[in-house]
């Protein structure tokens, strides 16, 4: 592995981020947490004119066929501007789902509309019992003439409201199975829920007697939980991306208060203890990316430790920053806890990560249980 960027690479990075800090500033973010839909069209058709939106499928599908490390740089400037939209839940969920899991037809349809932006996606993983494990899937999918049936309810789904295409895995006696769904389809119900970060949507789909056609089914009836386990890791290592960059905007708006806040006639950034604070939320900044970037890159070369590279990356980024992120709201003080100031704008993006697609202790388990050794035959 090359440590350092290339030239592409960091020209993807600066690029998006002047683009962000030009289209997505605090200000609009707030906009969109009061909007319905909560994001912008504007914005999203812009990312697609840009490519942001096909950069990880293959050209043939209307993608830049570029790795999981360009698009974990996408996604922690996406972090960093706390941007309010469906790119993960599109991009990343619904397609590398697609992309690990779809067959050709399913790849044709959907990925050239996902990346074309005129197609949104979601992915309907987590249920009542709010475990991670596909194996816990207890949404029942019954064979009905040449299709199937599916019942249950899932729970925090992110931006099915808008979303075109959802991947929802089901347990049939095969075991347990992955769908193309429509959120509009009659049958299945959306209800908000309301979380910590709100800029981000998140739906309840239950989904009650739903009728799918039998080219609906991803793969294998049955054949699933490959598909789950590798699409979690590449969304856990996403979601530490975006935490990265939400940390990283935290320390960086931190060092800046102390430059200019002054207190008993000086600077607090003159203060041995503030010092001390930014130059260890520093650290875990800089041990974070490290643990983001080989995980992409693991992912992306199949190296054999790849599945061990995501769990310790998650696990890691979300413990360092929370702490950062707290870190910035002590270096602050009272100013931090407000509603004017944005800094809560970037902690509770780190915040609601945290959890999402196994916390530290999720993926601890797996590694001590030794479950991520297996190397990663899914192709991506």
């Amino acid at each position: 592995m090359n440590f350092s960027f290339s030239e592409d690479q960091t020209l993807l990075k600066s690029s998006v981020r002047a683009a962000l800090d030009e289209q997505c500033k605090p200000a609009h973010v707030r906009a969109m947490m009061e909007d319905e839909r909560g994001y912008s069209e504007s914005l999203w058709s812009e990312m697609a004119k840009l490519g942001w939106l096909g950069l990880p499928f293959a050209e043939e599908q209307g993608g830049a066929g570029l790795g999981l490390v360009e698009l974990a740089l996408v996604l922690e400037e996406m972090g960093r501007a706390a941007y309010p939209g469906p790119y993960f839940a599109s991009v990343v969920l619904a397609g590398l789902g697609l992309q690990a899991g779809g067959n050709a037809a399913q790849k044709e349809k959907w990925l050239p509309a996902i990346a074309s932006g005129q197609a949104r996606g979601t992915a309907a993983l987590l249920e009542d019992s709010l475990d991670w494990d596909p194996a816990s899937t207890t949404a029942t999918a019954a064979r009905s003439g040449a299709g199937f049936r599916l019942s249950g309810v899932k729970r925090f789904v992110p931006w099915a409201h808008v979303a075109d295409v959802a991947l929802v895995p089901a347990r049939g006696p095969e075991g347990v199975s992955l769908f193309l769904v429509d959120p509009r389809a009659a049958g299945v119900t959306l209800t908000p829920m309301v979380g910590i970060d709100l800029t981000t949507r998140w739906s309840e789909m239950r989904l009650d007697d739903v009728a799918v056609p039998a080219d609906a089914l991803m793969g294998s009836a049955g054949g699933a939980g490959p598909v789950l386990e590798a699409l979690l890791r590449r969304a856990a290592v996403g979601a530490s991306a975006e935490m990265l960059g939400a940390a990283r905007r935290c320390l960086d708006m931190s060092v800046g208060y102390a430059k200019v806040r002054e207190q008993f006639g000086q600077l607090i950034g003159s203060f041995q203890a503030i010092r001390h604070r930014c130059a260890e939320m520093l650290v875990e900044v800089e041990k974070a990316h490290a643990a983001v970037y080989y995980a992409a890159w693991a992912l992306s070369a199949g190296a054999e430790d790849a599945a061990m590279a995501a769990s310790v990356c998650k696990s890691f980024v979300s413990e360092a920053a929370r702490q950062v992120c707290g870190d910035a709201i002590q270096v602050h003080g009272g100013i931090g806890f407000t509603w004017e100031y944005d800094l809560h704008l970037y902690f509770k993006r780190a915040k609601a990560l945290e959890p999402l697609y196994g916390d530290a202790a999720y993926h601890r388990e797996l590694l001590i249980r030794g479950q991520v050794l297996h190397y990663d035959k899914v192709g991506m």
